[in-house]
């Protein structure tokens, strides 16, 4: 498993992709909770399989993976965490190309804690793409690259961060300020996605930058996404007396405009 401080690369070729790309996180599906939304877990992966233009990145909590000490009652598992790592294996399987990064969750996180075992890492492995697998956050940098004299030459990169998040908070609020305050931690990311407490938000942001060679303050902006969840209200947010979430796809639009400087959208 690599080290997550070596960022995945990703070249991709602009002459299959003219008008740029999109890139779908999917995140919290929690696939053994009885609550897990299969319909709306299929249109995704159908939404990333049918579009050639469309990829995918992996924000953690893909499966449920209760153990006997979890908050998770296990006795309500639909299937235990080995048939949740298999299943996930299968529905992967025919978008295992279009994967660009991923990471794991706090669901994936407790048989790392109790056992060394990593059922996301496994899966990636499966996929032949542990390459692509970060365990805590992955820096992603995406080339999308153009064949000049035989050689591969990339225009300007677009950078993200992706983690799956911790802590909760009842509103929206909690979780975009914690996001936008790591965000700007990271400086040369255009963008920052997380997950973890099922509520989708997206926004800009803009910090400044001293550029001390140029002797210039300079505006840097770079977006925030987290992703919502693939589960039905009910079970343990209707025990904690949490609100019910939002469902949406959130798609993150890369391109490039008239003056060739990159662009970077989210869609919700």
């Amino acid at each position: 498993m690599l080290n997550d401080m070596i960022p995945v690369v990703a070249n991709i070729p602009i002459a299959e992709h003219p008008n740029g790309i999109t890139i779908v996180p999917l995140a919290d599906a929690h696939y053994g909770s009885q609550e897990f939304n299969e319909v709306r877990w299929h249109k995704a992966i159908k939404r990333i399989y049918d579009d050639p233009h469309c990829f995918c990145v992996l924000v953690g909590d893909l499966i449920d993976n209760g153990l006997k000490n979890s908050v998770t009652n296990i006795y309500d598992a639909t299937c235990s965490p080995r048939e949740q790592k298999r299943w996930l294996m299968e529905e992967l399987k025919p978008i295992a190309p279009k994967i660009l990064a991923a990471c794991g969750g706090n669901h994936e996180r407790r048989t790392i804690k109790d056992a060394d075992q990593d059922p996301l890492y496994d899966v990636m492995f499966s996929l032949n793409r542990e390459d692509a697998y970060r365990q805590n956050i992955a820096f992603l940098s995406i080339r999308l690259v153009t064949e000049f004299n035989g050689r591969a030459k990339a225009r300007s990169n677009f950078a993200f961060a992706i983690t799956h998040g911790s802590g909760g908070g009842m509103y929206i609020g909690s979780s975009a300020n914690k996001t936008e305050r790591f965000g700007t931690y990271i400086d040369g990311i255009d963008g920052i996605i997380t997950a973890h407490t099922h509520r989708p938000v997206s926004f800009p942001v803009s910090k400044l930058v001293f550029d001390t060679d140029c002797k210039t303050i300079k505006q840097r902006q770079f977006v925030v996404a987290v992703a919502s969840s693939f589960l039905d209200y009910g079970g343990y947010p209707t025990h904690k007396m949490l609100t019910p979430t939002a469902h949406v796809t959130t798609e993150i639009k890369l391109t490039y405009n008239q003056d060739g400087y990159k662009e970077v959208r989210v869609l919700q």
